[in-house]
């Protein structure tokens, strides 16, 4: 056989033969994983990386059902305690046994990890403590009734008192504390290439196919898609929506997809009162007041969108328009409300009534790498925006860029995304839209310094409602006041897209998650 024929082969075969052959299952993000303590940042490249090396109460599949994980069965107990009995006999990776004592000290944890970006204390809001029955049994004491607690817990990484205590984000980033009791060990991490893991052997669901898994962070859109035709990884996400087309069909290749619960939307930041270099008069003059907290001058900017033409022509069908923050059907999904419809010559005279009828100037940010077409969808935002007078420069930059920038607050406003990981609409009331407040452990990711009363009592009643058609028509009351008020400005919401080579199987998921343990060898 000549050598052209043996290249030829050798090729052709490294694309085919399912990586069972090898037992490494290569995935490649398309968003860099910032750290592996699993509560130092609600993101959810973290989120999807950390489930494979840490496990919690609850799970959730891929369509944000609860089902039972380290916490083996749950119940009401009265309207304030639910009991949750613990699973006996699993191990911590480095084989000491899981116990109560571990989730309390988790549960003590996560609303006090240093220089978080965006932690997880929204989802322990309700609990006022923790009563240890025994080592596998505990009951959780709410301060009102609070019938989300097994979704909630399904967001918490349970971790382990004896690696964790005293432990920094540092140390869990350098493997030294990253001890779950999860389907895999940590093996490496290299901050913005990949993270690296070995298949945990003693998981109590039983052994998963792959011996290792390689997470490797491919940010760029194109630079995805090469190497799953190269055959350099097995899956990618965030299929680019220039490629989605061609690779649907091509046979060496599969697509998945499913409705996301991942929703996006422009942020103004109502902390500054004016006087911002970034919003200006026409001359270059900072505004004297901040336009955003005007509702007439962010119904404009609303009205001034075409959402249809972002879905259609920026996300090319791999979006729909919207005015909430959950896809149809999802618990809390109001039927009702519809966007605000796109009308230019209505927004002007709106603007005109807020007092700026030659409008004004602002500098819109957005990451580039972080959620697809992020920069494109705020340049076509920003072109739809100057046709109105309000003359928009965009600035980008890289998601490890824009996230510091942010936690200072530096953007008058920014394109943002939300994926409501619990399926329903209180994940997003309590930790977008909630005023910040620690003590109430409410709006840890609410990066506009938004504050409304009336959307922190609706969150506090629903939350404790436990008729779920009394909680849900609630939910509507809130997306309904979103929908007229628009503190936040809805754009679109997503279809997640997978590709996987042939030989394999994969299952999507709502939350956008690329899991390991998702994937398996094709039969």
């Amino acid at each position: 056989m000549s050598r052209t024929m043996h290249a030829l082969l050798a090729g052709a075969l490294a694309f085919a033969a399912p990586a069972a052959i090898a037992q490494t299952l290569t995935l490649g993000s398309a968003a860099p994983v910032t750290s592996i303590d699993p509560h130092y940042h609600n993101l959810g490249p973290n989120n999807a990386l950390t489930m494979h090396i840490f496990d919690r109460l609850v799970e959730r599949d891929g369509r944000a059902r609860p089902h039972p994980s380290l916490a083996e069965s749950w119940r009401v107990v009265s309207d304030t305690v639910w009991e949750f009995k613990l699973r006996r006999g699993v191990t911590w990776h480095d084989g000491r046994p899981f116990t109560a004592d571990d989730v309390v000290f988790t549960f003590s944890r996560v609303p006090n990890v240093p220089n978080s970006p965006g932690g997880f204390q929204g989802f322990l809001r309700a609990i006022e403590r923790i009563e240890v029955v025994d080592p596998h049994t505990i009951r959780i004491h709410t301060k009102r009734p609070h019938p989300l607690m097994p979704l909630d817990l399904a967001s918490v990484s349970i971790i382990s008192r004896h690696a964790g205590e005293g432990a920094s984000t540092e140390d869990y980033n350098s493997g030294k504390a990253a001890i779950g009791t999860g389907p895999y060990r940590y093996a490496s991490y290299r901050l913005g290439d990949r993270v690296e893991m070995e298949r945990n052997q003693a998981w109590f669901r039983g052994a998963e196919p792959w011996a290792r898994v390689n997470y490797r962070i491919l940010n760029n859109d194109g630079g995805r898609t090469a190497a799953l035709l190269a055959g350099d990884v097995d899956l990618i996400e965030q299929i680019p929506t220039s490629d989605l087309a061609r690779l649907r069909q091509d046979s060496r290749v599969i697509v998945t997809s499913i409705p996301s619960l991942r929703t996006v939307y422009i942020v103004p930041d109502y902390g500054r009162a004016g006087g911002d270099p970034q919003v200006t008069d026409n001359s270059g003059a900072p505004l004297p007041a901040n336009p955003f907290r005007d509702l007439r001058v962010r119904r404009a900017l609303s009205m001034a969108i075409n959402r249809q033409a972002l879905a259609e022509q920026v996300m090319e069908g791999a979006g729909t328009a919207t005015a909430q923050w959950l896809p149809e059907g999802a618990f809390g999904y109001a039927p009702g409300v519809r966007p605000r419809g796109f009308d230019p010559d209505g927004a002007k005279r709106l603007l005109a009534e807020a007092g700026y009828p030659d409008g004004f100037r602002v500098t819109i940010t957005a990451p580039n790498d972080r959620w697809p077409n992020d920069s494109r969808i705020a340049q076509a935002v920003a072109q739809m925006w100057t046709r109105i007078g309000v003359r928009t420069q965009v600035q980008t930059y890289p998601w490890t860029g824009f996230v510091p920038r942010r936690m200072r607050f530096e953007y008058p406003i920014q394109l943002a995304a939300w994926g409501s990981s619990t399926g329903e609409a209180s994940n997003f009331l309590a930790n977008v839209v909630a005023t910040r407040d620690r003590a109430r452990l409410t709006g840890a990711n609410n990066n506009a310094r938004f504050s409304d009363a009336a959307f922190d009592d609706l969150l506090m009643r629903a939350s404790a409602t436990l008729d779920d058609e009394r909680r849900e028509a609630m939910w509507h009351q809130a997306v309904a006041r979103y929908a007229e008020e628009e503190p936040y400005i809805q754009l679109i919401q997503y279809v997640n897209t997978w590709a996987a080579r042939r030989g394999f199987t994969h299952d999507p998921r709502m939350d956008e998650r690329t899991i390991a343990m998702g994937v398996r060898p094709a039969r």
